[in-house]
């Protein structure tokens, strides 16, 4: 697997969680939601997205690389806030930021996948803050499989691949929608 990514876990500007769980991080993000006319998403920023290519080559110096097992891959492009999910997959994602949320879960125990699942349906929950969850914020990855092909799902699509790419550009979300209105 390749991808750009920024890690949540390096960011300078966490919050410490005064209590410590066991298999989780003690770290926790601001949280800016993403609304209609949202600030983040509408701002100019000096990075052209039109400029940007797709770039799966490993040897590209910022990207990473993971050779693992994973038992889960997710990615968000928005925070898919809903009734069952009320924070969504990542809750401070932008509609039109120009990254994609990905969300990787290493093989890990039932019970403690199911603790993740669980934090994803509590309003304030932190489902990102597990020592088996990776979270990057990318604007391109690359996920290639051990075997002959994989198979995915893609939105409730199934997709067979050996390898499956993805990237997103800044800005072009807004000729869809403005943003959720919640």
């Amino acid at each position: 697997m390749f991808e750009e990514a920024e890690s949540e876990n390096s960011k300078a500007s966490l919050h410490t969680r005064s209590k410590t769980w066991p298999f989780r991080n003690t770290t926790r993000s601001e949280k800016i939601l993403c609304r209609a006319n949202c600030k983040i998403c509408n701002s100019k920023v000096g990075w052209n997205s039109a400029s940007t290519t797709l770039n799966p080559c490993p040897e590209k110096q910022d990207g990473v690389e993971r050779k693992d097992g994973f038992l889960s891959i997710g990615a968000a492009v928005m925070s898919n806030r809903n009734e069952r999910a009320p924070d969504g997959l990542v809750v401070d994602a932008h509609l039109s930021d120009g990254f994609l949320h990905l969300i990787l879960i290493k093989d890990c125990s039932r019970p403690k996948y199911l603790w993740h699942l669980t934090e994803l349906a509590k309003r304030g929950g932190e489902p990102l803050n597990f020592e088996f969850v990776e979270y990057h914020k990318t604007r391109a990855f690359t996920f290639t499989s051990f075997g002959e092909e994989s198979v995915w799902n893609l939105d409730g699509e199934i997709f067979e691949a050996h390898q499956l790419s993805a990237q997103v550009l800044r800005g072009l979300i807004p000729l869809f929608a403005s943003g959720p209105e919640i």
